[in-house]
């Protein structure tokens, strides 16, 4: 079976993230795409982010009906840890291979914007050899990119990478010591910083705090049918308010005026 662990903030969670996600299911057949929201996202470690819960929850609704795409709780705190430590993805790459069978055939999926810094990563080398990368591509960037975002120990020669400079982000990439799959581009008119406004608010009302601090005490870390049914049973109370509309709205790139006066505390309510 094929798997693509689909990492990021996600704050929040768009038709961008989620239009990559489908090309890149029917490009490299995918069975399963986990979108992992990060704990403490090492290269956000001094910004401010949404709570994980909150996150987890807006990641949930948003991939309500997609068969095969996971709301993943690999990242989530650890509730009785002291210190909590950034979301490495190595480690995560390695936890997740310790559940797999034999058969399956595990990607790490990344947008191309992301993967220029994937030199300055914790241990990058490690995490290329760990498994298959796929590259999504992004406007302004070749394969000369890619190539040069490379640790500088897997990097091709720059007389070789020069070449690439023309090439748009396309085929595998086979390299000693690292594979990657480029996906072409994917064309979404979404801008994330509309949609953080137009969910402000929701974050802000007493019902989703509450959901958030049943998912907070969830007994197992590897308990996504706890925290699923905890968001479900919140979802059920917010049908035709605010939640609703953040799945069909703001999550396709809609958040006009109305949409975000819906999500003002007070037009929330039952059924």
């Amino acid at each position: 079976m094929n798997i693509a662990l689909f990492g990021g903030t996600f704050d929040p969670i768009h038709r961008g993230h989620l239009t990559v996600a489908r090309a890149a299911v029917a490009a490299f057949e995918l069975k399963q795409v986990w979108f992992i929201p990060a704990d403490i996202p090492p290269h956000k470690q001094k910004t401010p982010i949404t709570s994980f819960y909150h996150r987890y929850a807006m990641v949930s609704l948003a991939l309500a009906g997609e068969k095969e795409f996971i709301p993943s709780l690999v990242e989530v705190p650890d509730p009785d840890a002291k210190d909590r430590k950034p979301s490495y993805s190595l480690e995560t790459v390695r936890r997740v291979k310790k559940s797999l069978g034999k058969s399956d055939h595990l990607y790490f999926l990344i947008g191309m914007d992301a993967f220029k810094d994937i030199a300055k990563w914790y241990k990058s080398e490690e995490l290329l050899a760990e498994c298959d990368f796929i590259v999504a591509a992004r406007p302004g960037y070749s394969l000369a990119d890619v190539a040069s975002s490379l640790p500088p120990k897997l990097r091709p020669a720059a007389n070789v990478t020069k070449l690439f400079r023309k090439e748009k982000i396309e085929g595998p990439l086979v390299l000693s010591g690292a594979t990657l799959y480029m996906l072409p581009e994917t064309h979404e008119k979404v801008s994330a910083t509309q949609i953080r406004a137009a969910a402000e608010d929701v974050l802000k009302d007493d019902r989703f705090a509450t959901v958030a601090r049943r998912l907070a005490t969830t007994p197992s870390r590897s308990s996504a049918s706890s925290a699923t049914k905890a968001i479900i049973s919140f979802f059920k109370d917010l049908t035709r308010t605010a939640w609703r509309l953040l799945a069909f709205r703001c999550s396709q790139g809609v958040c006009d005026d109305r949409s975000k006066n819906a999500f003002r505390p007070s037009s929330a309510g039952g059924g």
